[in-house]
This record gives structure tokens, C-alpha cells and sequence, in this order.
């Protein structure tokens, strides 16, 4: 087939592949996975996820939120990051406002809702970028993106030495990229770490992997807007054929909060003891089936974890 002869000659996989090879990338600490959490939407439900950390002892490597860095007070900010910094955790933040929280219709509509987390004109990419600027001013060191300017305007700005380079940029699950070439796109543009959409099978997957050398941030458990699947079972593959790999543990049958806030947290603080929960029997498989995987040891220190620059207030 032509098609596959070209893709082979600009140095892509052919097709996917149907014998799933071990990966031979890690991190740079040689690890071949780390454990992320999402959806921990402030200090409170940061401080219940840690403690159920703790409990079950569960090692968290990152944890992320969705509501937005916009609605954080800096307060709020300041004592994630240090919480994050004191126990060695990514902390990623996502920006705002997005194409479906302002006034345009086209986000709201059937076929539009996929522009839902994009930044609508050079205002709101200029409102973007602020939010960024004012979680790296407190110290924070992971942004979550869903736009493809953004991105690009994230690594522009990173290499002319106006932002951090320790700053990770981690590409949300809502940009979809799906095959080889798009996700080296991705990571042509700046992305870090990049969120892979929720269906993809392991030998999608491993067609990616094959492209590029970007942490992969794979559900396997995921919430029910984006397809409900609970894949624990293939967790040990998944390490085997796509390190690195951040294996991320959402919550099926769980309400979607976004944007979330005080007047939620009791529920945004139960789903985060849910979602610990939910990873203590992932990795449980895991130890079971492939105990030979190895993850970023407790004290190893990298890329994302915050930078406590101010005093919590």
C-alpha cells in the first residue's frame, strides 16, 4: 500500500502494530511509569487525597485539576503548591477561561462541543496566557492545555527564556490528538506529557510510542463524559508496551464538577478518596501481573513539582 510506504518514509509507524513490544523509553529516572490523580479541585481536596495516599500507601507522582488556575485564589495556589512541593508532586493546573465558559455558542452546540476547552480569539488566548503567568509567579510548575496556540506560544516563550523550563506542559485529553503524526505534532509544538483520548487500544498506543518519546498520561479509569471504561486489568500492558506512562486514575459513575468550588467540595473531596481508592486496586494488578514494572521512586526529585516561591497567606 502506498499510504503505508509514505508514512514509513517520513518515519512513522506503518500501521498499528499487532505484537506489542516492551518499550524501551523511560523517564528520565529510568522509571517506567508514574501514578496520576485528576480532578483534585483545591487545597482541601488536595489535603484529603494525600491523606488517603498515605493510608493506603498509594504513591502519587502528579496531581492535576480542571476547574482552572482562574478560579483559584492565590491563597488557594500558594498551599497546593507547598503541599505538592513538601511531598514531591507534580502539581498541574489547567488554564482558563475556555470556548465553552464564555459567550460563544459554537462550544455549546452538538457538533461544536469539541472546541469546548479552546481559547476563542487573541483576547481570551491573552486571558490564557495570564493565567499561566500568575501560577508561575506563585510557584506553581505544571499547566494543563487545551489549545493548540496556547501551546505553541507556551514553548515560543519557554525557549526565549521568559517562562521556566522546568515548567511542564501537559496536553489535555480535550485536544484528541489520536494517531502517531498527530501526537509528535504535539510535542513538535511544546507539549511535555501529553493526555492520549480514553479509547485508544494498546496497539494504537503502541503506534504512538513508537513516535515519540513524550510521557503518555493514559486513563484507565474514565469519566463517564469521555466513555465511562475501566481498564484496570490491562494496566500491567499498558506499562509494558507504552512507557513512559502516567497510568491516571478517573472515577466512573461520578458526577462531572467542572467548574468546581466551596459550594462542592464535600463532593469534590469524596471522589478524590474514591479515586486513591480506585488506584490502590489498579496497581494492586499491576504488582500481580508485572511486578518487575518499575515506578519513580519517593525520592526522586522532577520536573513539575512546584517552586514555593511566596509564603502561604
Amino acid at each position: 500500500m502506498r499510504a503505508r510506504e509514505m508514512l514509513f518514509g517520513l518515519g512513522l509507524p506503518e500501521r498499528d502494530p499487532g505484537e506489542l513490544l516492551d518499550s524501551e523509553k523511560r523517564f528520565p529516572d529510568g522509571a517506567q511509569y508514574r501514578v496520576e490523580i485528576p480532578s483534585v479541585e483545591g487545597p482541601r481536596v488536595l489535603e484529603a487525597v494525600l491523606d488517603e495516599a498515605r493510608r493506603r500507601e498509594v504513591h502519587i507522582h502528579r496531581v492535576s485539576q480542571g476547574s482552572g488556575i482562574m478560579l483559584l485564589t492565590d491563597s488557594e495556589i500558594l498551599e497546593m503548591c507547598h503541599m505538592a512541593r513538601e511531598t514531591q508532586i507534580e502539581l498541574s493546573l489547567f488554564v482558563g477561561p475556555r470556548a465553552s465558559w464564555e459567550t460563544g455558542a459554537a462550544a455549546g452546540s452538538a457538533a461544536g462541543k469539541v472546541l469546548g476547552a479552546q481559547h476563542r480569539g487573541q483576547d481570551q488566548l491573552a486571558y490564557a496566557l495570564e493565567d499561566v503567568l500568575r501560577g508561575v509567579d506563585l510557584g506553581l510548575r505544571g499547566v494543563l492545555v487545551a489549545d493548540v496556540g496556547l501551546l505553541r506560544v507556551l514553548r515560543d516563550l519557554k525557549a526565549r527564556g521568559e517562562l521556566p523550563q522546568d515548567l511542564v506542559v501537559k496536553v489535555s485529553v480535550q485536544l484528541s490528538a489520536a494517531n502517531a503524526a498527530a501526537v509528535r505534532a504535539m510535542e513538535e509544538l511544546g507539549a511535555d506529557t501529553y493526555n492520549v483520548p480514553t479509547d485508544l487500544s494498546l496497539g494504537q498506543l503502541a503506534a504512538i510510542r513508537a513516535a515519540t518519546s513524550l510521557p503518555l498520561d493514559v486513563y484507565v479509569e474514565v469519566p463517564d463524559d469521555f466513555g465511562g471504561f475501566v481498564r484496570h486489568y490491562e494496566i500491567p500492558e499498558l506499562v509494558r508496551v507504552c512507557s513512559p506512562v502516567f497510568v491516571k486514575f478517573g472515577l466512573r459513575n461520578a458526577p462531572n464538577i467542572y467548574p468546581s468550588g466551596t459550594h462542592l467540595e464535600p463532593t469534590a473531596i469524596a471522589l478524590g478518596h474514591e479515586r486513591v481508592r480506585r488506584a490502590e486496586i489498579g496497581l494492586s494488578m499491576l504488582r500481580r501481573y508485572y511486578p518487575e514494572a518499575v515506578a519513580t521512586a519517593e525520592d526522586v526529585n522532577f520536573a513539575g513539582i512546584p517552586a514555593v516561591e511566596k509564603e502561604v497567606v
